[in-house]
């Protein structure tokens, strides 16, 4: 897969690269994950107030199986719409929401903290 291949989806919202993550590829805007994409589906990143939009747009959350137990997880990144794959502009505010909600997330926090300790010297 390109590298690139979602540059043009993403142009309005500005550069983006994509690394591996799992069986498909994280979205990133910089240092921060915003979204994936897993057989060609794009999730975005949501939080408490953004994940309604995504419900109300009857959108999925991305879903596996833990291979210790077969159990059937949901997580907070869900499908865009399928309008936006043909709106880059919508998409950009979306993407901006998504943005948002992966630099205020829990998991931002403790990163941006481990970050800042100094390092411990032997």
């Amino acid at each position: 897969m390109s590298s690139h291949r979602l540059d043009d989806l993403f142009a309005v919202f500005g550069p983006i690269r994509l690394k591996r993550f799992f069986g498909g590829e994280g979205i990133y805007a910089g240092e921060i994950m915003i979204g994936m994409a897993f057989d060609d589906i794009v999730y975005l990143t949501t939080n408490e107030e953004t994940r309604s939009a995504f419900v109300n747009e009857n959108c999925a959350p991305f879903k596996f199986a833990k291979p210790s137990t077969g159990e059937i997880v949901s997580t907070h990144w869900y499908a865009i719409p399928d309008r936006l794959y043909d709106d880059a502009e919508e998409l950009a505010v979306w993407a901006r929401a998504a943005q948002e909600a992966a630099l205020t997330s829990k998991a931002a926090g403790r990163k941006r903290a481990r970050a800042s300790r100094p390092a411990i010297k032997k």
